[in-house]
């Protein structure tokens, strides 16, 4: 599904690879961690993390996209396969400085209301996620569908309506908000990174790596 979610994105920008360096292979949480980083000209930074564990039990792919070119939300997606299990976790955050017509999000999201959606619990960054993100947890049966609500949302993302960024120093700054919440007040695959590599070494990960906010 990343190759795919990447595909998309080649056909709009092109991808320059950034060297993730120590990054590029972590283990952590019974967890080994595959990362790799772009810088998408005309977009920002985008980042792939893929990771196996527990006897191949569990599998997960995010892909992150940190505007700084054009006026778009910072996108976040994750899927998890875990004992027969299949979620999608799809995040917009508003790091907009100008106002942005989001609504073909909504009319993707409306056209999949069947599939049962996954209570994404409270954290601190509720306030900055948009309401257009999704939150999906279903059965491997149900893997088709899952996927086409990613691919045609994420098409949906690439096309809004969105300005170029005319102060870079501000779109870095939104983006570095979330960034720097993530690492003071956590988040699920922050807290994991902590605990194994320490702050100081996953605020690297983070800034340098997979946001580019410090790049």
């Amino acid at each position: 599904m990343i190759e795919k979610l990447l595909g998309l994105l080649k056909e709009k920008y092109s991808l320059t690879a950034f060297d993730a360096g120590e990054f590029s292979i972590l283990k952590a949480n019974g967890m080994k961690f595959s990362v790799s980083a772009y810088q998408a000209e005309g977009l920002g930074r985008v980042s792939v993390m893929q990771a196996k564990g527990f006897f191949g039990l569990m599998k997960m792919d995010t892909l992150m996209i940190t505007p700084t070119s054009v006026d778009l939300p910072l996108y976040s997606y994750d899927r998890i396969y875990a004992m027969g299990n299949d979620t999608l976790i799809v995040e917009l955050y508003d790091t907009l400085i100008n106002t942005l017509d989001v609504s073909s999000l909504d009319e993707v999201k409306a056209k999949f209301t069947h599939l049962n959606e996954r209570d994404p619990g409270k954290h601190w960054y509720d306030s900055i996620k948009l309401k257009e993100s999704i939150s999906k947890k279903g059965k491997k049966a149900q893997q088709t569908e899952f996927d086409a609500l990613a691919l045609e949302h994420f098409k949906a993302y690439l096309n809004l309506p969105a300005n170029e960024v005319a102060d870079a120093a501000k779109k870095q700054e939104l983006s570095a908000v979330y960034v720097n919440g993530l690492l003071e007040q956590g988040g699920p695959s922050t807290d994991v990174f902590k605990k194994q590599f320490g702050e100081e070494k996953t605020a690297k990960l983070f800034k340098q790596v997979l946001f580019g906010t410090d790049a």
